[in-house]
Protein backbone atom coordinates (compact mmCIF):
# COMPACT_ATOMS: atom_id res chain seq x y z
CA UNK A 1 0.00 0.00 0.00
CA UNK A 2 2.81 2.46 0.86
CA UNK A 3 4.46 1.84 -2.52
CA UNK A 4 1.23 2.80 -4.27
CA UNK A 5 0.97 6.01 -2.23
CA UNK A 6 4.60 6.88 -3.02
CA UNK A 7 3.98 6.27 -6.74
CA UNK A 8 0.85 8.42 -6.86
CA UNK A 9 2.49 11.21 -4.88
CA UNK A 10 5.66 11.00 -6.97
CA UNK A 11 3.71 11.22 -10.20
CA UNK A 12 1.94 14.39 -9.06
CA UNK A 13 5.11 15.88 -7.53
CA UNK A 14 7.17 15.43 -10.68
CA UNK A 15 4.52 17.06 -12.84
CA UNK A 16 4.13 19.97 -10.41
CA UNK A 17 7.91 20.46 -10.24
CA UNK A 18 8.21 20.57 -13.99
CA UNK A 19 5.26 22.93 -14.44
CA UNK A 20 6.32 25.34 -11.69
CA UNK A 21 9.99 25.30 -12.74
CA UNK A 22 9.06 26.06 -16.34
CA UNK A 23 6.65 28.82 -15.37
CA UNK A 24 9.24 30.50 -13.15
CA UNK A 25 12.06 30.03 -15.67
CA UNK A 26 9.97 31.64 -18.43
CA UNK A 27 9.09 34.61 -16.25
CA UNK A 28 12.62 35.12 -14.87
CA UNK A 29 14.96 34.42 -17.74
CA UNK A 30 18.61 34.54 -16.89
CA UNK A 31 21.62 32.52 -15.91
CA UNK A 32 20.58 31.77 -12.31
CA UNK A 33 18.46 28.56 -12.12
CA UNK A 34 15.60 30.24 -10.27
CA UNK A 35 13.02 27.54 -11.12
CA UNK A 36 14.87 24.67 -9.45
CA UNK A 37 16.00 26.95 -6.64
CA UNK A 38 12.39 27.90 -5.89
CA UNK A 39 10.88 24.41 -5.96
CA UNK A 40 13.67 22.98 -3.82
CA UNK A 41 13.24 25.69 -1.19
CA UNK A 42 9.46 25.36 -1.22
CA UNK A 43 9.81 21.59 -0.90
CA UNK A 44 12.12 22.01 2.10
CA UNK A 45 9.59 24.23 3.84
CA UNK A 46 6.69 21.87 3.10
CA UNK A 47 8.57 18.76 4.21
CA UNK A 48 9.49 20.44 7.47
CA UNK A 49 5.84 21.39 7.92
CA UNK A 50 4.68 17.81 7.33
CA UNK A 51 7.19 16.44 9.83
CA UNK A 52 6.22 19.07 12.40
CA UNK A 53 2.54 18.27 11.96
CA UNK A 54 3.16 14.60 12.75
CA UNK A 55 0.82 13.42 10.02
CA UNK A 56 -0.20 9.74 9.78
CA UNK A 57 2.28 7.42 8.03
CA UNK A 58 0.07 6.87 4.97
CA UNK A 59 -0.23 10.61 4.38
CA UNK A 60 3.51 11.04 4.93
CA UNK A 61 4.30 8.39 2.30
CA UNK A 62 1.92 10.07 -0.15
CA UNK A 63 2.96 13.68 0.44
CA UNK A 64 6.40 13.56 2.06
CA UNK A 65 8.11 10.67 0.35
CA UNK A 66 6.12 10.62 -2.90
CA UNK A 67 5.04 14.14 -3.77
CA UNK A 68 7.84 16.15 -2.17
CA UNK A 69 10.44 13.51 -3.02
CA UNK A 70 9.64 14.02 -6.70
CA UNK A 71 8.88 17.74 -6.39
CA UNK A 72 12.36 18.55 -5.13
CA UNK A 73 15.33 17.52 -7.22
CA UNK A 74 18.93 17.05 -6.21
CA UNK A 75 20.04 15.79 -9.62
CA UNK A 76 18.87 18.92 -11.47
CA UNK A 77 20.37 21.08 -8.72
CA UNK A 78 23.71 19.28 -9.22
CA UNK A 79 23.61 19.52 -13.00
CA UNK A 80 22.78 23.22 -12.94
CA UNK A 81 25.63 23.77 -10.49
CA UNK A 82 28.04 22.00 -12.82
CA UNK A 83 26.81 24.11 -15.73
CA UNK A 84 27.45 27.32 -13.77
CA UNK A 85 30.98 26.12 -12.94
CA UNK A 86 31.59 25.08 -16.54
CA UNK A 87 30.59 28.59 -17.65
CA UNK A 88 32.93 30.02 -14.98
CA UNK A 89 30.10 31.74 -13.16
CA UNK A 90 31.68 31.08 -9.78
CA UNK A 91 29.76 33.72 -7.81
CA UNK A 92 26.41 32.48 -9.17
CA UNK A 93 27.41 28.90 -8.39
CA UNK A 94 28.29 29.81 -4.80
CA UNK A 95 25.03 31.74 -4.39
CA UNK A 96 23.03 28.85 -5.89
CA UNK A 97 24.72 26.03 -3.98
CA UNK A 98 25.20 27.88 -0.72
CA UNK A 99 21.79 29.50 -0.84
CA UNK A 100 20.07 26.22 -1.65
CA UNK A 101 21.62 24.44 1.30
CA UNK A 102 21.53 27.24 3.86
CA UNK A 103 18.09 28.61 3.03
CA UNK A 104 16.72 25.08 2.47
CA UNK A 105 17.76 23.97 5.95
CA UNK A 106 16.39 27.16 7.49
CA UNK A 107 13.06 26.73 5.69
CA UNK A 108 12.84 23.07 6.72
CA UNK A 109 13.38 24.15 10.31
CA UNK A 110 10.79 26.92 9.97
CA UNK A 111 8.29 24.46 8.52
CA UNK A 112 8.96 22.01 11.34
CA UNK A 113 8.58 24.77 13.93
CA UNK A 114 5.30 26.00 12.42
CA UNK A 115 3.91 22.50 11.97
CA UNK A 116 4.85 21.53 15.51
CA UNK A 117 3.48 24.73 17.00
CA UNK A 118 0.17 25.10 15.19
CA UNK A 119 -0.93 21.51 14.56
Amino acid sequence: MFMFLIAVGGFAGAICRYAISQLIAQKYRGVFPVGTFTVNLLGSLLLGLLIGMRIPPSLFFLLGVGFLGAFTTFSTFSLEGVQLLKERKIFLYMAYAGGSVLIGVLLAYLGFFLGNRFY
